[in-house]
């Protein structure tokens, strides 16, 4: 199997790591197999793709979308290097409000998926940085919603304090309240 898949806490968060066969050409890597990823609990199905390039310092998110236009999602960063964060926001899971993270470089391949029900965000870490995610559902902007970056009470160690933000992203709710999607 191409893939190796580790699974996160909060559940439902999974590393892929992608086989990657370098040679004097280059590289070649499957990024997504429909049968690998089924057999390994993610039977997502993908609708649209997203491609963002961003600078050192940029921090987007946190974003999600709610209802039946919640998105799962595959990210993984093409160019450079991110801290990419889900944080749970499932209504009853166990583990509502906690997040993690992974370190997603173009050179170490990792893939992050977060299933439906989780907010999204990731801090540029290199000079600039692509990313491109799959999704499970289309962008739906009457359902869309985010919560603030640097939350007190969900604690994202995002190892920055002034990161470079949206008005939108600057300007989210804060978690003490949320009752959940």
């Amino acid at each position: 199997m191409p893939f190796e898949f580790e699974r996160l806490n909060p559940e439902g968060l999974v590393l892929v790591k992608p086989r990657v066969f370098p040679d004097d050409r280059g590289f070649f890597i499957e990024t997504y197999k429909k049968r690998d990823f089924a057999a390994a609990g993610i039977p997502a199905e993908f609708v649209q793709d997203n491609h963002s390039k961003s600078s050192q310092g940029v921090l987007r998110g946190l974003h999600y979308q709610r209802g039946a236009a919640a998105q799962g999602k595959l990210v993984r960063c093409t160019a450079g290097a991110i801290l990419d964060v889900g944080v749970d926001l499932r209504k009853g899971s166990p583990t509502f409000g906690r997040w993690a993270a992974a370190q997603l470089t173009a050179e170490n391949a990792h893939i992050l998926y977060m299933p439906p029900g989780f907010a999204h965000g990731f801090l540029v870490l290199s000079e600039t940085a692509e990313i491109i995610y799959k999704c499970t559902a289309e962008y739906s902007p009457a359902d869309e919603g985010g919560l603030r970056w640097n939350d007190p009470d969900l604690g994202i160690e995002w190892g920055i304090t002034a990161p470079k933000l949206s008005a939108r992203d600057a300007a989210l709710p804060f978690f003490k309240g949320f009752e959940g999607l």
